[in-house]
C-alpha cells in the first residue's frame, strides 16, 4: 500500500489525472460531436454509443475491465493499478463532461476536429504512458498477444485500430468522416512519439570506407570531433573492416557526403533516423 504514495507514484498519477482530463476533452469536445473516432478503447466506445443508448464512459469501463482482470498477470500489480485508475478517469470525467456539465462542442468541423483531436489525444495519451499507465483496451490484448507469440505489440494495436476504422465504415456510413478519423490517429501518434522521444534533427551515419585516417581527420576539422571508428572482421577469413559511426544534424549531412566523394569515392554512407537520444553528447 505504501508504494501508491512513493515521490515516483505520485509523480506518475499527476501525469495519469492530466493525461486523463485531455483524453476526456478531446472525445467530448472534438470527436463526439462531430461524429469521428480514434483508436483504441476510446474509438471502440464512440462506435458503440453510436448505436447503443449508453453512454461512452460506461461503455468504456465496460470494454475494459474484462480485459484488466483476463490480462493483470501481463502487467504486473502496479501497472495495472494504474491502468484501472486511468481507465475510471476517463470514464467517469466524459460521463461528468457530457451528462452533468452539458459541455458544448468545441468546433463544428470535420476537418479540424481530426487535427485538433488528434493532437489532444496524442498529448494525453503520452501523458498517461509517462504516467506508466495505459488507457487500457488494445494495449492490454498486445500484451497478452505479444508475451504468447512473436508479434509485436505494435502490430497488434495497428491490427486493432484497423479492424475499428474497417467497422466505423458500416456504422457511420460516411467515408469522409471514417478517412479524417484515420488522419486523427496519424495525427496522435506522431504527437505521442514527439513528446516521449522529442524531435531531433540529427541522423546517424555509419560511413563504410578503406579511407579511414584520411577522413577521421577531415570530419574532425570540418564537422566536429563526434564520432566513433568501429573495427571488425569482413565475411572473408582474416579481411579486416573498419566504419565510422557519426551522428550529424541533418543540416551538415551534405557537407559530409561532399567531403566522403572527394576523399573515397569508393566509400558509401548508411544514413538512418535518429529516433531518441540519452545522456551526453546532444
Amino acid at each position: 500500500m505504501n508504494n501508491l504514495f512513493t515521490k515516483n507514484e505520485l509523480k506518475n498519477y499527476s501525469f495519469i489525472i492530466s493525461g486523463s482530463f485531455i483524453l476526456a476533452l478531446a472525445v467530448v469536445g472534438f470527436f463526439l460531436p462531430n461524429q469521428l473516432i480514434t483508436g483504441g478503447t476510446a474509438g471502440l466506445a464512440l462506435l458503440l454509443h453510436y448505436i447503443t443508448p449508453l453512454t461512452i464512459g460506461s461503455l468504456i469501463a465496460i470494454v475494459n475491465l474484462p480485459l484488466i482482470i483476463i490480462g493483470i498477470k501481463y502487467l504486473g500489480k502496479m501497472f495495472a493499478i494504474r491502468t484501472i485508475i486511468t481507465i475510471v478517469l476517463i470514464s467517469v470525467l466524459i460521463d461528468f463532461f457530457v451528462q452533468i456539465l452539458e459541455l458544448k462542442p468545441f468546433i463544428i468541423d470535420t476537418t479540424l476536429s481530426a487535427i485538433f483531436g488528434g493532437i489532444f489525444v496524442g498529448i494525453g495519451l503520452a501523458l498517461v504512458i509517462k504516467g506508466n499507465s495505459s488507457a487500457g483496451g488494445s494495449t492490454i490484448i498486445a500484451r497478452i498477444i505479444a508475451s504468447k507469440t512473436e508479434i509485436k505489440p505494435g502490430q497488434v494495436i495497428l491490427i486493432i485500430d484497423t479492424l475499428i476504422i474497417l467497422s466505423a465504415l458500416f456504422i457511420l456510413n460516411d467515408t469522409a468522416k471514417v478517412l479524417w478519423s484515420i488522419i486523427s490517429i496519424y495525427i496522435s501518434t506522431k504527437v505521442i512519439d514527439i513528446m516521449l522521444t522529442g524531435t531531433l534533427n540529427k541522423k546517424v551515419v555509419y560511413l563504410v570506407t578503406q579511407k579511414t585516417e584520411i577522413l577521421k581527420e577531415k570530419i574532425r576539422e570540418e564537422l566536429g570531433p563526434e564520432g566513433t571508428i568501429l573495427k571488425g572482421d569482413g565475411l572473408f577469413h582474416g579481411q579486416d573492416k573498419k566504419m565510422i559511426l557519426l551522428v550529424v544534424k541533418v543540416g551538415k549531412l551534405q557537407k559530409l557526403r561532399q567531403i566522403v566523394k572527394e576523399t573515397d569515392p569508393e566509400g558509401f554512407l548508411i544514413i538512418t533516423e535518429a529516433t531518441e537520444m540519452l545522456g551526453r553528447g546532444d
